[in-house]
């Protein structure tokens, strides 16, 4: 029988797994290994923002089973791991992530126990309205980061970063990483995804967006994220994912434009098109 410590470390786990829907510790682990790789500060964060997430839950009664299932701390780790991107990581900006970490597993289970699938739209509202706050009201700089640059075009190198950035790492070798921890759950949905890096990359040059840009994957992790989401065995399920895949491109290069911070909202309003359109589809077709 496990003990308990044991239990909050593999929950912990795969929570930070679920940020890219695996059900899954090690692929937990390799995540948070990567971003330990690529930040120390934003590994801090993820792993604390992953653990208020999980004793919140906890303090509240959540369902048990979900709660193992790591359903309230994905959307908190990114939590974390967006205010040390976004923000030097001043005392303010720690308390924020606690509070923040905590609020978007609240409202993780608003969205649960209503049985919408939400994703990762909880992590999205908290942190535009931290957004809003250390930018207009409390205003905290920019971390100073040697932010890595995509020189090399190459489509692998892409998709590396396509991968990298769903969880805001802009190295090679993590996006890397994070391929591999997907495909150790399901090789299905990490070679879906792979493709949909491809994908999403020609499409947003096709629309003349900045090279270096594109090629960072900073219009293509929410076409990774779809991919996943959609991934399956049946020749229908790519063609759902072909679906999500360009619009949450769209949905990404038309935010982008506009100059709103998008973060993985194309992912969740791609998401919600292609599920209705899978209700709408005749069950002899779907």
């Amino acid at each position: 029988m496990e003990s308990k410590i044991s239990l909050y470390i593999k929950t912990i786990l795969t929570s930070i797994g679920q940020i890219m829907l695996q059900e899954n510790p090690w692929t937990g682990l390799l995540f948070l290994a990567g971003i330990f790789y690529g930040s120390p500060v934003m590994g801090i964060a993820a792993l604390l923002s992953a653990v208020v997430g999980l004793f919140t839950a906890e303090l509240l009664k959540f369902d048990k089973t979900e709660i193992a299932q790591g359903l309230y701390g994905f959307s908190a780790t990114l939590v974390g791991v967006a205010l040390t991107f976004f923000f030097k990581p001043e005392p303010v900006i720690w308390i924020a992530v606690i509070v923040g970490s905590a609020l978007a597993t609240i409202v993780q289970n608003i969205f649960i126990r209503y049985k919408i699938p939400a994703f990762t739209l909880p992590f999205i509202l908290v942190t535009w309205i931290c957004l809003f706050v250390f930018h207009n009201l409390f205003v905290i700089g920019s971390p100073a980061m040697g932010a890595e640059t995509a020189a090399d075009t190459n489509e692998l190198v892409t998709v590396a970063h396509s991968f990298g950035e769903v969880i805001f790492q802009g190295s090679v070798l993590t996006g890397v990483i994070f391929i591999l921890a997907v495909f150790i759950n399901s090789p299905v949905a990490a070679l879906y995804a792979i493709a949909a890096g491809v994908i999403s990359t020609y499409l947003s040059l096709q629309f003349s967006e900045p090279q270096t840009d594109v090629h960072m994957g900073l219009f293509s992790f929410n076409a990774v994220l779809c991919a996943i989401t959609f991934s399956g065995t049946r020749v229908k399920d790519g063609i759902y994912v072909f679906l999500s895949v360009v619009l949450s491109t769209l949905f990404d290069i038309y935010m982008v434009k506009m100059g709103w911070p998008a973060l993985t909202f194309p992912f969740v309003l791609a998401s919600w098109i292609t599920i209705l359109v899978k209700k709408i589809v005749p069950k002899q077709y779907q």
